[in-house]
């Protein structure tokens, strides 16, 4: 049989986990993963560790002895999903060690709660830096604006950066300047720039389902003919202006100093509406020097029926860009759509947030009454991390 996500790969394409949970690294799950699906990153969220805590009671022995040793509940999620991490980091280190520390990367977000506070989105980050000790981690940092400070200041200190919640063309543009700030001062404060890894996490299907919502409100024959076209349109866009800044001078005198690119990463890849191919968001973007978060469930599916038809995103940029001006034609806010889609991210995370911490609470309180950990408290959350979607 065609093994179609090593087709991918050799295209130019890392294929990333988007979930993370102590169920699938005790049981060895994801090694497999990275053994025989070309599996080479993960990515985690708030919403994907709040299903992994209402799900598993491989969690029990810790939540025990946080409670017993009286770990106030937002500490005790920074031990439990950097202990995960961890481990994660561990499990990938042959993959990071492979690719001269490229890919094998695992991502942790900072407390979203935090994506309006440049300093203590920094602080965060170290803290977490700090935490997981290994080489191989990237700190997820939102790329709201005051994010953007933040992803510099992060990078000057060294720390490699996975930046998400990026969903407008102007936006990632602000996200590579930051990026590349912050390895003008990494390098001023006299750190290994090949040791700096970055990743842009883009996010992909969530436009689509913005602006389809609206596409179909607007009603006409000419604005239902654009469903579907608008996200893949954007982050083709998205990478013409990665190509262009990565071949500008002033990269070439960082890559000279041994520094890395930060690869554009297609978050939220797990399609919203039925009526549209499984696989798409993994499909019409494939060009090299990217990565694919996916979820396990469309890993599967492009192993099963993906087509990888070399490079589907460089030859593409007038017709996305006709897409943009035909959605402005029948009414739709490109600008407005981005907008949007950021605040509804932070607002998601922060309530996904939110729900780890009143699980853990809830599982604390049973613990240190000697009743166990209902770790089942937030299951609620089941389905929700595949449908957050985001690197």
């Amino acid at each position: 049989m065609t093994d179609k996500l090593n087709e991918l790969t050799a295209a130019g394409v890392a294929v990333w986990l988007d979930d993370l949970s102590r169920v699938r690294l005790s049981s060895g799950g994801l090694d497999q993963l990275r053994r025989e699906k070309h599996v080479a990153g993960v990515t985690t969220n708030p919403t994907i560790f709040a299903k992994a805590l209402s799900d598993a009671d491989e969690y029990n022995w810790q939540l025990r002895d946080l409670a017993t040793r009286g770990i106030e509940v937002e500490e005790s999620v920074r031990m439990l999903t950097t202990y995960d991490v961890r481990w994660a980091c561990d499990v990938m280190r042959p993959s990071y060690d492979g690719s001269d520390g490229v890919d094998g990367r695992v991502s942790i977000e900072v407390d979203p709660r935090l994506a309006h506070e440049s300093d203590r989105t920094v602080a965060e980050a170290k803290a977490l830096w700090w935490l997981v000790d290994r080489p191989n981690l990237f700190i997820k940092i939102p790329a709201t604006e005051a994010g953007l400070p933040a992803i510099t200041a992060t990078l000057a200190e060294g720390i490699s950066v996975n930046v998400t919640l990026i969903f407008g063309l102007d936006r990632y543009s602000a996200v590579m300047e930051a990026f590349l700030a912050g390895l003008e001062q990494a390098k001023a404060n006299g750190h290994d720039l090949s040791k700096i890894g970055s990743v842009a996490s883009f996010f992909v299907s969530r436009v689509d389902s913005e602006v389809d919502k609206r596409l179909e409100k607007i009603g006409s024959d000419q604005a239902k003919a654009l469903k579907g076209k608008a996200a893949i349109a954007n982050a083709q866009l998205a990478y013409e202006r990665y190509t262009e800044v990565f071949s500008s001078d002033r990269w070439k005198a960082l890559a000279a100093a041994g520094a890395h690119p930060q690869r554009p990463l297609w978050a939220s890849t797990s399609t919203k509406n039925p009526d549209y191919r499984d696989v798409i968001y993994v499909e019409e973007l494939i060009a090299p020097g990217t990565v694919n978060t996916m979820p396990e469930s469309v890993i599967h599916a492009y192993a099963d029926h993906g087509e990888t038809r070399g490079d589907t995103i460089t030859g593409a940029y007038d017709a996305a860009r006709k897409v943009f001006a035909d959605l402005e034609s029948v009414g739709v806010d490109m600008d407005d759509v981005i907008v949007t889609l950021e605040r509804e991210g932070v607002e998601k995370f922060e309530a996904s947030w939110q729900e780890l911490l009143d699980g853990v609470r809830k599982s604390l309180e049973a613990a240190a009454k000697g009743k166990g950990a209902p770790n089942k408290a937030a299951k609620g959350n089941a389905k929700a991390a595949e449908k957050a979607g985001g690197a």
